[in-house]
């Protein structure tokens, strides 16, 4: 059998340590890097005893001299340090699997550009479950396109810091796109004070952050005596961790190109 030998970004941080527990796990996987900014505590040390499986291979911020010899790396991180890599891999010819959210349109015409040169997973959210909201989310939309109005609630963490989340926007521009519409044109971001009858034609969006929410989402079809509610939560990051390790694996033999989750999934 032939490893995969995957680069881990951001491995000290709470998502790193699931990526590197499942690289670690995976008898088809090999962790070939793992990667931290300067000035980060756990420098040098054995990336595989933050979670328990020593793997002499130690955490570094050098992504040119660690990435040289893997074949992908799964980052997580934020969209500088995304970019970054970014270079480096096209570099190298390094595969990506990005699961960092956040990225401005012009940051994503960035990645967009990178994957002439490398094959890329970019995703919002890596989970299987989720990924699989995204298809419900685009055949409810077109069969419930009158007389429902659309809501998105989404639940995170304390520590998150965009909103709504990167999952929660892309479910919006999927039932938009599947009602020939533009979400810039249609989303309602919160309500405050005396706000008027609601629009039927808008995606309303709710973002709520507390404690320790992994992340919970519900699309909400609001019609005149029924309610639909698609409903997907992660009670660990695993699930973010083990999909992506599942896009890496998808990965294998492509040289080039732009990617997602419904690819890797076969959902389209």
């Amino acid at each position: 059998m032939v490893e995969l030998k995957i680069a881990v970004a951001g491995s000290s941080g709470r998502m790193g340590r699931e990526l590197l527990a499942a690289v670690l796990h995976g008898n088809d996987l090999a962790l070939g890097a793992a990667l931290e900014q300067p000035g980060n505590v756990c420098l040098n040390k054995d990336a595989g005893d933050l979670v328990g499986l020593p793997c002499g291979i130690a955490i570094s911020a050098d992504a040119d001299k660690s990435l040289a010899g893997c074949d992908t790396l799964i980052d997580f991180t934020r969209p500088e340090g995304t970019l970054a890599y970014l270079a480096v891999c096209r570099r190298l010819g390094v595969k990506m699997v990005i699961g960092t959210t956040g990225f401005t349109e012009d940051q994503k015409k960035i990645i967009a550009e990178g994957a002439r040169d490398i094959a890329i997973v970019m995703a919002p959210n890596m989970s299987v479950g989720t990924n699989l909201v995204f298809k419900l989310a685009d055949v409810a939309a077109r069969v419930l396109n009158e007389g429902y109005d659309v809501e998105i609630i989404e639940a995170h963490h304390k520590h998150k810091i965009d909103a709504p989340s990167g999952t929660a926007l892309h479910i919006g521009e999927i039932i938009a796109t599947a009602q020939d519409k533009k979400l810039a044109d249609c989303a309602v971001y919160g309500r405050e004070g005396v706000t008027g009858e609601r629009k039927s034609s808008t995606i309303g969006f709710s973002a709520v952050r507390g404690g320790d929410i992994v992340g919970e989402h519900t699309v909400m079809f609001a019609g005149t005596g029924e309610r639909v509610e698609i409903v997907v939560r992660s009670g660990s990051r695993a699930t973010y961790a083990q999909g992506a390790v599942r896009a890496a694996r998808f990965l294998a033999g492509k040289k080039n190109g732009l990617y997602d989750m419904q690819d890797v999934l076969a959902l389209r």
